[in-house]
């Protein structure tokens, strides 16, 4: 198990500033690669991830995330329309996602049966970390939560386990783009309505933050 600082504005002197990235053998990400050409196969085929969702998928970069919310904003102009955006960034994004809930969703949503599923299941849970400093060693410590950075399937899981975000913020009529744990908030509106779409920005953040 390897760490490193997400940020370079983190204090590397403080150990909450470290994030582990595992250290798995070329077997298992040969496994993993299988694994995820077959998740994508099925989700591109069956279109179940939300086309504004950039990172992690062929045709969707960090070039398509800039030029969509661009796009939207030099559209309300244009439209002589205000256009307010708000910046989402989930901290320390993919140690949030719960195995067991992860399993739910790709069950219900993504349509994930039978060896699949339980393959899934193998994979995220009874998982466990070891760390090492100088020449002392803590662990293993056993994972209740997480995907593992750094590995081939980490990615691709995480954006399937946010999946429903946009169903959530299109329902407060906001337009989005999401790129892996960044979610970009866009309101676009005529002037006299502008107290009513910061409102709506407010209860979708807090929405946000605040579902399961």
């Amino acid at each position: 198990m390897q760490t490193r600082i997400p940020k370079s504005t983190l204090n590397a002197d403080d150990v909450n500033s470290f994030r582990p990235i595992s250290n798995l053998s070329f077997l298992s990400k040969v496994v993993e690669r299988v694994a995820a050409n077959q998740l994508k196969a099925h989700f591109e085929s069956e279109h179940l991830l939300p086309s504004r969702q950039s990172a992690y998928r062929a045709h969707h970069s960090t070039e398509t995330a800039i030029i969509a919310v661009h796009d939207e904003i030099t559209r309300a102009i244009d439209d002589g329309s205000v256009c307010a955006l708000t910046l989402l960034d989930l901290s320390a994004a993919f140690d949030t996602v719960d195995p067991q809930t992860f399993l739910r969703i790709l069950n219900r949503r993504f349509g994930v049966t039978g060896t699949a599923l339980e393959w899934c299941s193998s994979y995220l849970n009874k998982r466990s970390q070891t760390f090492q400093v100088g020449s002392g060693q803590s662990g293993p410590h056993t994972l209740d939560c997480s995907v593992p950075q750094g590995s081939v399937l980490g990615p691709l899981m995480f954006i399937s386990y946010t999946e429903d975000l946009a169903d959530l913020i299109s329902s407060h009529q906001l337009k989005y783009h999401e790129f892996a744990d960044d979610t970009q908030l866009v309101g676009r509106t005529e002037i006299p309505k502008v107290p009513s779409t910061t409102d709506s920005l407010q209860r979708c953040t807090a929405d946000v933050g605040g579902g399961d």
